[in-house]
């Protein structure tokens, strides 16, 4: 019976499964238990309103509480002027003032399509159980490009999850120090934001103010910084940490999709501190409120932006001090550990491959070869260590039956090959890699024992 291929060692199958796995698993339990939940069914919590007057405040709250308990918060103002103005200064996402027959609700489709929906809905509802009539007014319109009022989000979004893909390229940028990174990640952040508000006022789709490029700048700088900052902290989670925070828990708490109003309460003291959901709020307010509520939303980036670059001055503080206890002899050297990477942007693991079963499926060989003697018989069993250039070893097989080996996973360029068998070699060479093609490599080995014996003599 023919002997089989010997696979390589490396660790339990069970174990490589497991670290396969609990990322997607991760971002699965995320997505299920943030996006449903979040988004599944929007209903009002907590909304402030104004009323213009104490009397007509106290029926507007007894009414909505009986009707939707726990949703609005009512708040009496002096007159439907100043009503109004709370919309305009986002103290209120609503104000209601009625006179006998008439009332009239002040709303803003810049905070949502959807939510100016609901609001419409509801006060419809309190006007006709007063025996009012009601006129809806608009204070804050959007583009006409954007009629539901959530491009804002879209816009954030991308100046956002890039910031992510940033730090984590950044990551393997070694030759970079903490003031490379930062200088990197501030000139990507103002590329991002110039081409982002160019191309949102040119398409018509955000209005033409350049404020848009500075809240730009900071939601970039912000998410790249802080990735770069935990990353050397969170290790082999860094990629579940980051995503779990920009996206899984941002994207729905944006408020961009549904109103940070019609958010359960849990995710709406989420919206306060994230990231995205402050950007969206500042573009909101530079763009269709004069201002309103920007200088709380820049303070919160503000405040990820330093304890991200805190983060990095801590760890640029821990590696001096491991490097200097290391060189005064009170640590034992230790060999450095590898850059953090996302899986999303991994090179694949060099791996042995059994020879001539490849079905579909199945990685793809990025090396082969044989392995013959002198007299050009295949040599079964003979090792094959593949090495970088660095001269670590990233892979060791042995050739089966017909001296044929394989391999996958092999990093692009040249790498250094030695093949031995009991009676043969070793032998090296070089051999480059090339991307999207299959290399060879074969070798003679010739017998050690011949090479000892005197030269034959007449």
């Amino acid at each position: 019976m023919a002997e089989q291929p010997q696979r390589p060692r490396g660790v339990p199958t069970a174990r490589t499964v497991a670290e396969a796995l609990w990322f997607p698993f991760a971002l699965f339990l995320g997505f299920l238990f943030c996006f449903a939940p979040a988004l599944h069914a929007p209903q009002p919590h907590h909304v402030k309103v104004v009323v213009a007057g104490p009397a007509a405040a106290g029926a507007v709250a007894e009414d909505l509480a009986r009707n939707h308990p726990g949703g609005f918060d009512v708040t009496a103002v002096a007159d439907g002027r100043a009503a109004r103005q709370a919309v305009l200064d986002r103290d209120a996402a609503a104000a209601y003032t009625s006179q006998g027959r008439e009332a009239v609700l002040h709303v803003a489709q810049a905070n949502g399509a959807s939510f100016e929906q609901t609001l419409r809905e509801v006060f419809g509802g309190v006007a006709e159980r007063g025996d009012q009539r009601l006129t809806v007014q608009d204070v804050a319109h959007t583009v006409h490009k954007d009629l539901l009022g959530s491009t804002v989000l879209y816009f954030g979004i991308a100046w956002s999850v890039p910031g992510y893909l940033l730090a984590t390229t950044l990551l393997r940028a070694v030759t970079l120090g903490r003031r490379g990174k930062l200088l990197t990640i501030a000139g990507t952040a103002a590329l991002f934001s110039a081409v982002g508000w160019g191309a949102g006022a040119a398409l018509g789709y955000l209005p033409s103010d350049p404020s848009v490029m500075a809240v730009a700048f900071l939601l970039t700088t912000t998410v790249a910084t802080f990735s770069s900052g935990i990353a050397p902290f969170a290790r082999q989670f860094f990629p579940a940490v980051g995503m779990g925070l920009f996206i899984v828990l941002s994207i729905p708490t944006s408020g961009g999709v549904v109103a940070a109003g019609m958010l359960p309460p849990l995710f709406q003291h989420v919206h306060a501190v994230m990231p995205l959901a402050n950007a969206v709020d500042a573009l909101r307010g530079v763009l269709y409120f004069g201002g309103a509520g920007v200088p709380g939303a820049v303070a919160v980036l503000c405040a990820w932006i330093a304890a991200g670059a805190a983060l990095m001055g801590l760890d640029a503080l821990l590696q001096k001090r491991r490097a200097s206890g290391a060189c005064a002899g009170d640590a034992e050297e230790e060999p450095p550990e590898p850059p953090v990477e996302d899986p999303a942007l991994e090179t694949p693991v060099p791996t042995a491959l059994p020879v001539h079963r490849h079905h579909f499926g199945e990685p793809v060989p990025t090396l082969v070869g044989t392995v013959h003697d002198a007299a050009g018989h295949p040599v079964r069993g003979a090792a094959v260590i593949v090495m970088d250039t660095a001269g670590r070893q990233l892979l060791r097989t042995r050739t089966d039956e017909r001296g044929d080996y394989a391999a996958a996973g092999l990093p692009e360029g040249y790498v250094t090959l030695v093949a031995a068998a009991t009676n043969g070699g070793p032998l090296a060479r070089q051999q480059l890699i090339r991307p999207g093609g299959i290399a060879r490599a074969d070798f003679t080995l010739h017998s050690r024992d011949a090479d000892r014996e005197p030269a034959h003599r007449p």
